[in-house]
């Protein structure tokens, strides 16, 4: 069931929605909270029954172990430490057999030349994602940090819809403490304004831009696995197009991930911030999928030594946290790239920023710096994504090398079949506008709940005009939205339901 879809949108949400508030009302915040749960399992369901057994037990099992972390920490030492191994591990164990049994399997039978089977292995939905929340959640209880262990509240953690199939990764810190708060479980007007607005610009950025521009991005993608030849413009054009895309996409579900939960009066953190606004590539992973970034520094960068222990090891940590940052979105060549390119492009980011000011001063005019770096790094992140997106590395290198202008022009007509240039243009000059001029959807509602406060008549006259231009703004987007999708039959999943 995606968040796009009408079943979701018109019957899922609103029973859920109207479900919990009664239930809170008339049987208790408990009865609420495990609706909640329970819809969040049928909502995972809906893709597939199949995996609802090992995503229970992967909940049960976590729960058991951290409670033994809990609860021996200071009195049996080397209870906590053992219950906190066998947990990390077998997490791990889970989600590497799943997701890359069978490209080691690969691996292994193109090194050797033996014929090895892969096996008929189906990657669960989510797993990267519950399984990551849970790993967090046993250090936490190692660390102290994760205390209240009501179970139905633990499964609604792990399970909870807006966030289970593409993130972002929670902590039980963050979490646990919100639905003990009476105050979810009521509703809350200014909760609900906020999460539709935030959902309906998601919902635009989703069907509006992220899926219309795919499909000029597709072609090149399939022509380079297909072994046409391309072009440098008409790869740097299909590169561009999956850059908006994956942006629109991603940033799209996001915001509805964060206003659906804002419906409820649980808030998510936000995961995705402008991140092409970002005038360096260590600011681009502070603004992209931002609770990822967190998790890896957290989890692996600083357990690696961070940069306690020299420039040198500093990074190669970071090399090996983006190698391995790049292996957690699949099991292909093409993400280990992908992760190795934006690991150089961190350690040449801080390689930099060691160089002294009066030799850098003088080489980029002032007025001109702020646009420049940010371009540059625009033109490195655009150049990693085909490596993300291309089918195997040959067709990813063959792009590179059209993109560096080491092939000859093909015309636009030979990639692009029934495709208008000047519609793509047209895409191309609105999605630049959105990111780089427009505010983004929590700085509008930050600005707008600034503006609430002001004393004055004029302030308040001001911010309901500005508060009706924005509500009507959303209506507007939603039901464009849906009538862009109404009697389709192409689904479009988000991009990092695949992860």
């Amino acid at each position: 069931m995606l968040f796009t879809s009408f079943e979701f949108i018109f019957a899922f949400l609103p029973v859920a929605f109207l479900v919990f508030f009664l239930f809170a009302r008339f049987w208790g915040r408990e009865a609420a909270a495990l609706w909640l749960a329970a819809a969040s399992l049928f909502f995972y369901g809906w893709w597939s029954t199949t995996y609802i057994a090992l995503l229970l037990s992967s909940i049960l099992f976590n729960y058991c172990a951290g409670y033994l972390i809990c609860k021996n920490h200071e009195a049996n030492i080397r209870v906590a430490k053992t219950a906190l191994y066998v947990g990390i591990v077998s997490n791990l164990a889970l989600l590497c057999y799943y997701k890359y049994t069978n490209f080691f399997l690969g691996e292994i039978s193109r090194l050797t030349g033996a014929h090895i089977p892969s096996l008929s292995l189906i990657l669960p939905l989510g797993i990267s994602f519950f399984t990551f929340t849970q790993i967090a959640f046993l250090v936490d209880a190692w660390k102290g940090k994760a205390k209240e262990y009501n179970f139905s509240h633990y499964i609604l953690f792990v399970t909870w819809f807006p966030h289970l199939i593409a993130g972002p990764i929670l902590h039980h810190g963050q979490m646990m403490p919100q639905f003990k708060d009476p105050a979810i479980y009521k509703p809350n007007s200014r909760n609900i304004a906020i999460g539709i607005a935030l959902f309906s610009v998601g919902l635009g950025k989703k069907l509006l831009l992220a899926d219309p521009i795919s499909t000029y991005a597709d072609p090149l993608f399939h022509a380079a696995a297909t072994g046409q030849a391309i072009g440098t413009m008409v790869a740097w054009a299909g590169a561009m197009a999956y850059t908006l895309q994956i942006y629109f996409d991603f940033s799209g579900y996001s915001d509805m991930a964060v206003g659906l939960s804002l419906l409820f009066g649980i808030r998510l953190p936000v995961n995705f911030n402008s991140p092409y606004k970002a005038k360096s590539i260590i600011e681009f992973w502070r603004r992209w999928h931002m609770t990822l970034s967190q998790f890896l520094r957290d989890y692996l960068y600083i357990p690696l030594g961070g940069n306690r222990k020299g420039e040198i090891r500093r990074l190669v940590n970071l090399s090996l946290t983006m190698l391995l940052g790049g292996l957690w979105h699949g099991a292909s060549w093409t993400f280990i790239i992908w992760g190795g390119l934006h690991g150089a492009y961190l350690c040449a980011n801080h390689i930099f920023q060691k160089l002294p000011r009066s030799y850098l001063s003088g080489l980029i005019p002032r007025f001109a710096s702020n646009a420049i770096c940010v371009a540059m790094t625009f033109a490195a992140v655009i150049f990693a994504w085909v490596f993300f997106r291309a089918e195997n590395v040959h067709s990813a290198i063959a792009i590179a090398h059209a993109m560096l202008g080491s092939q000859q022009s093909v015309p636009w007509d030979s990639i692009f079949k029934n495709l208008s240039f000047i519609t793509y243009v047209s895409y191309l000059l609105v999605s630049m506008f959105i990111i780089w001029v427009l505010p983004n959807i929590y700085e509008v509602i930050d600005l707008l709940e600034n503006r609430v406060v002001v004393n004055d008549q004029e302030g308040q006259r001001i911010s309901s005009t500005v508060c009706v231009a924005v509500a009507m703004t959303c209506v507007a987007i939603v039901v464009t939205s849906l009538l862009s999708t109404f009697g389709s039959n192409i689904i479009s999943p988000f991009l990092y339901f695949q992860f």
